[in-house]
């Protein structure tokens, strides 16, 4: 009972919307949580690998198992996960989803805005938080993986291509897991995690707001409108920007991991969509 395929990441990149497409095709599962993050945090790993299977426990007899942790790719966050993977699972197929990694930057930088862990402007975060940036080194990241089970083993989708065609996406992803089947985009299913809309979390925010109790006494208690205005003033409204300098810097950077990446993986053609400052 452990997996035939792991989405691996990136993070902002789309695997919480694809794990819903795969979890909602006939023969296969996927674990709930998503993101189980066990070969990635301590403290789960800790929890054993019997701990892991049980997961996996509800999968019926010929269902295609996965997971998806984007903390799988976050180097040097997380440097321990190739070599745990890799001693549980011999053979996975891993799903490694990427975006313009300029885009994929600014996404995680609001995500991290509205939960609190930063609060200084997207320039400035942009030096106190290195993960920013080394996370979108999607050539950094999957070295390990690459170097265990080498680039057959590791399916590469753009975000950019998955949007524009996302029937054939899923399709070549159902392939490469070794699905026996037509695989349905469901069009119903709604995108996850849209960092737009996200609100600035306010500090011990589950005890004291997001809770039943605290919920019934701001409607009885507050008015609307002035719940509104706190709603509004904990939401970012625009998108930010980085400055020029920032822009080339960066630029420069993805380019070079880019390089490496494609010499990797040369028979991805939607690799391009994500590079847009790339010249080929």
């Amino acid at each position: 009972m452990l997996p035939d395929f792991i989405i691996i990441g990136a993070m902002k990149c789309g695997t919480s919307t694809l794990a819903d497409q795969l979890r909602a095709q006939p023969g296969i599962f996927v674990t709930d949580p998503k993101e189980p993050n066990f070969f990635s945090d301590d403290d789960v790993f800790a929890k054993g690998l019997d701990w892991y299977r049980d997961l996996f426990a509800a999968a019926q007899p010929g269902d295609l198992k996965g997971e998806a942790s984007t903390h799988y790719t976050k180097r040097p966050t997380y440097p321990a996960c190739a070599d745990r993977l890799a001693s549980a699972l011999s053979a996975p197929k891993l799903i490694y989803m990427i975006r313009d990694p300029m885009s994929r930057a600014v996404s995680h930088y609001i995500h991290e805005w509205s939960m609190g862990v930063i609060s200084e402007g997207l320039d400035a975060a942009l030096d106190t938080h290195p993960e920013l940036i080394s996370y979108g080194c999607y050539m950094q990241q999957l070295r390990p993986y690459v170097e265990r089970y080498g680039a057959a083993n590791i399916c590469v989708m753009a975000l950019e291509t998955m949007q524009k065609s996302p029937q054939d996406c899923l399709q070549t992803l159902g392939n490469f897991i070794g699905f026996d089947g037509t695989m349905e985009w469901q069009s119903e299913q709604s995108r996850s995690n849209v960092s737009s809309e996200r609100m600035r979390r306010f500090p011990m925010q589950k005890l004291l707001i997001d809770n039943a109790v605290a919920r019934g006494l701001r409607r009885a208690l507050v008015p609307q409108s002035l719940r509104d205005k706190v709603k509004q003033s904990r939401q970012m409204h625009e998108r930010p920007e980085m400055s020029p300098d920032k822009v080339v810097r960066l630029q420069e950077i993805f380019a070079e991991d880019y390089a490496e990446l494609r010499q990797v993986f040369p028979d991805r053609p939607d690799l391009d969509v994500c590079y847009p400052f790339v010249t080929t």
